[in-house]
């Protein structure tokens, strides 16, 4: 007989057919009721034993985390919460879990803290809350790749060892095959990367964009959705050394052009996710709620989980510049009353404190910031007609704050040359990039959408070590 999987026979109305379902044990009480769960749903499929028909041998080896075949009829529920429940005719045991060995994990049915749970990763995903977060994080890659296919835009591999510094940050993981207790060196005794697998100093990328970039000059619409890796020595919540990217690009658009488009893909994704992760969304919504109670009012979420995602889907964003930005925060009560931890002046890069204010108590709605000053931002970004200040983008959400960074990208060549140098940025190294700029230049624009960032939105988790599989960040990197 052909396996059902659990999310398919909870649906079922082949009632008092036989079923064969696969699983793994959450729950069995009373020596009668299995609670069942394959991971393709987060709901469990009841299966009801007559424990007078199996052995009793075999009955205690069907226990929390046993990996187990059951055979049986599909019958209607006596009991509230699912329509249908299992007639067990058949025990199979794939794989036992030794109840001692249980109780030291993760997967003992109790609360764990999420600290434990990130030191049991190998194990969370078994954890209703973990299945979860990751069934939601799959329709959030399914719906990006969607989007872009929908709309004609080509998916382009961009190279994951580089010798360029996007960013310009200088936080790059260094690729190296010299041996480390003996490189060879330059008559200056410096390492000498020339004698090194490519020939030059290599890192581990921070961005596609650059080489996106090229893509576009000649594809016209393209986006990356790839990973990428930055060595900043950062606990903090929001940060990983490991994370992933969704970068498009887009020949003939402005500032403009990328803030519509920016607007309507978040949009999509919460839509996407709303109507495809119902059952996992209402757990995570009805999770966020029990734990908002436990804390003081004025750290808990004004609006649900659910309800932030409708917030995005039914609002238009709010667009305004980084110096109405400072204006509005200079004349907010937090502000006058000495509240803000960092400073607020024209010229300073806002902090995460000021991007929810605007979001969360200023505007009420999502909000899209251009007109950055061109000292902290990067090379690449076209500098505006008043020099001080350039084609930039930041997309703020409640919660989370900056979600979405972009810009139009600077496509003449004798300002992008100026730019290099004011950065210090040494021309022999991104020559490639420069030259597209010599042969049929156009205005084009993209961003960056943090995908982690993203799956922390749409899931309501409050930090991004809870939101990827295996976690890489400073001192970790486990499993």
């Amino acid at each position: 007989m052909k396996r059902t999987e659990i999310v398919h026979a909870l649906k079922s109305d082949k009632i008092n057919e036989d079923i064969l379902v696969k699983g793994w044990v959450k729950a069995f009480r009373s020596n009668r009721f299995i609670q069942l769960s394959d991971g393709s749903t987060i709901h469990t499929i009841q299966a009801v034993v007559d424990f007078e028909k199996f052995d009793e041998a075999l009955l205690k080896r069907v226990t929390t985390g046993a990996a187990l075949s059951i055979t049986g009829k599909l019958i209607e529920s006596q009991g509230a919460g699912q329509k249908v429940e299992i007639a067990v005719e058949k025990i199979e045991i794939l794989g036992d879990a030794d109840p001692e060995e249980v109780s030291k994990t993760v997967m003992q049915p109790k609360k764990h803290s999420l600290e434990f749970l990130r030191e049991q990763a190998h194990l969370r995903f078994r954890t209703n809350l973990f299945g979860a977060v990751f069934r939601i994080r799959h329709s959030v890659a399914y719906a990006i790749h969607k989007y872009f296919n929908d709309r004609g835009y080509f998916y382009i591999h961009t190279p994951i060892v580089t010798g360029s510094d996007a960013e310009g940050a200088g936080e790059m993981f260094r690729v190296s095959t010299l041996d480390p207790k003996n490189p060879p060196l330059t008559e200056d005794g410096k390492v000498d990367y020339s004698q090194d697998f490519f020939g030059k100093e290599t890192n581990l990328t921070v961005s596609g964009q650059l080489e996106a970039e090229l893509a576009a000059l000649a594809l016209g619409k393209v986006y990356t959705f790839g990973p990428t890796f930055r060595a900043e020595n950062s606990n903090t919540a929001r940060h990983l050394a490991e994370f992933w990217m969704i970068e498009p690009e887009v020949a003939f658009n402005d500032i403009y052009d990328n803030m519509d488009l920016a607007e309507d893909f978040l949009r999509y994704i919460c839509k996407y996710v709303l109507e495809t992760n119902a059952d996992d969304l209402a757990f995570l919504n009805e999770r966020e709620k029990q734990e908002d109670q436990a804390k003081p009012t004025a750290e808990r979420n004004e609006l649900s989980l659910i309800d932030r995602l409708n917030f995005v889907i039914s609002n238009d964003f709010q667009r305004l510049t980084y110096t109405e930005a400072i204006e509005v925060l200079k004349n907010s009560t937090p502000y006058k009353k000495k509240k803000f931890k960092y400073p607020v002046e024209w010229g300073t890069d806002l902090q995460s404190e000021h991007e929810r204010y605007l979001v969360e108590k200023e505007y009420k709605k999502p909000v899209i910031i251009t007109g950055y000053p061109a000292s902290f931002k990067a090379f690449y970004m076209r500098q505006n007609e008043d020099g001080k200040t350039v084609a930039a983008m930041d997309i703020l959400f409640p919660g989370i704050g900056e979600i979405i960074g972009g810009s139009q990208r600077e496509e003449r060549y004798d300002i992008l040359i100026e730019k290099c140098k004011a950065f210090n940025i040494p021309e022999h190294e991104i020559w490639w990039y420069l030259e597209t700029r010599k042969f049929g230049t156009v205005p084009h624009a993209g961003f960056g959408l943090g995908f982690e960032r993203m799956v922390m939105f749409v899931t309501g988790m409050t930090n991004i070590r809870d939101v990827i599989p295996f976690p890489r960040f400073p001192k970790k990197a486990e499993f």
